[in-house]
């Protein structure tokens, strides 16, 4: 047995009854109620059990549910499309500063834009990473390169911090890794080379016989101040192998660290001092 509770008829109102769950008639609904008939534009009902004692014995909702079947999704068509239950977005509980902003956007929006423009500064450092690095792209010219014993020369506009230096060391042992693993190898190129309208192949014999490309050997990186170099024995003539440490530097200088020009081949280079130690001030040396 169901009973109807609104805030029309007054009669229909019972404390002792707890709803379960509430519904939006379609605009200007019909309910009635045995002998009694009511219109209104909307009108929130709530639908419970009734209990044995209660006197109403029928209920009949006419207009409810005609054509719109749309707007109602649930079982037998009391529930509106809106109504899923309980939420399963983030919760809020977990983050109660975020919660008590969010409470206090409708009483007080001046708070509340105080509050998150408070909670922005503390964790600044967290939301947004400015670059550290360079505008102006980096140079990079070839001086006599020679792939099997060469020094690869870098200029720094300012004298690098520790934590650039441990950039620039794990890129440039990746770069070695990958290259010592035949990674870079321009003869097995079968992927970038195909055409993009076709589905990808690849031929496992053809990229078992190309002639391999690996990169022998690499020394320590040395710092004096804003200068740096490293010693490198590529063995083959494989330019690729050049183009993706270029590449990786590149975006070093852009987002990290400023590097003014990279130098490939060469014995010397402006200001570098021979005798310098580790223990000199400014020079220090960096294993690879």
């Amino acid at each position: 047995m169901l009973m109807v509770h609104s805030s029309c008829p007054p009669f229909l109102q019972n404390p002792k009854l707890l709803p379960s769950f509430s519904i939006w008639l379609k605009p200007f609904s019909t309910i009635r109620v045995g002998d009694w008939s009511y219109s209104q534009r909307r009108i929130s009902l709530c639908l419970t059990k009734a209990t044995p004692e209660e006197n109403f014995k029928t209920l009949s909702l006419e207009g409810v549910n005609q054509g719109d079947d749309d707007e109602y999704d649930g079982e037998d068509g009391f529930f509106p499309a809106g109504f899923r239950g309980k939420d399963d977005g983030k919760d809020y509980d977990r983050d109660p500063e975020f919660a008590e902003i969010l409470g206090s956007c409708l009483d007080d929006p001046e708070k509340a834009r105080s509050k998150m423009e408070e909670r922005l500064r503390k964790k600044r450092n967290k939301i947004l990473h400015t670059k550290t690095g360079s505008a102006t792209p980096m140079k990079v010219t070839f001086n006599k390169f020679d792939f099997s014993n060469s020094y690869i020369w870098f200029e720094f506009y300012n004298t690098p911090l520790a934590k650039d230096i441990s950039l620039i060391c794990d890129a440039i042992r990746s770069w070695h890794i990958v290259g010592r693993l035949g990674g870079c190898n321009s003869m097995n190129m079968q992927l970038s080379q195909s055409h993009l309208d076709k589905r990808p192949s690849y031929d496992a014999i053809q990229g078992a016989n190309v002639t391999p490309a690996t990169f022998y050997n690499i020394g320590d990186l040395e710092i004096q101040d804003n200068l740096a170099r490293i010693w490198v024995d590529i063995g083959t003539s494989e330019p690729l192998l050049l183009d993706v440490l270029i590449n990786a530097l590149t975006q070093i200088s852009s987002d990290y660290v400023g590097i003014k020009q990279v130098v490939f081949g060469g014995s010397e280079f402006e200001n570098w001092k021979e005798n310098w130690t580790s223990e000199n001030a400014g020079c220090s040396i960096h294993k690879i």
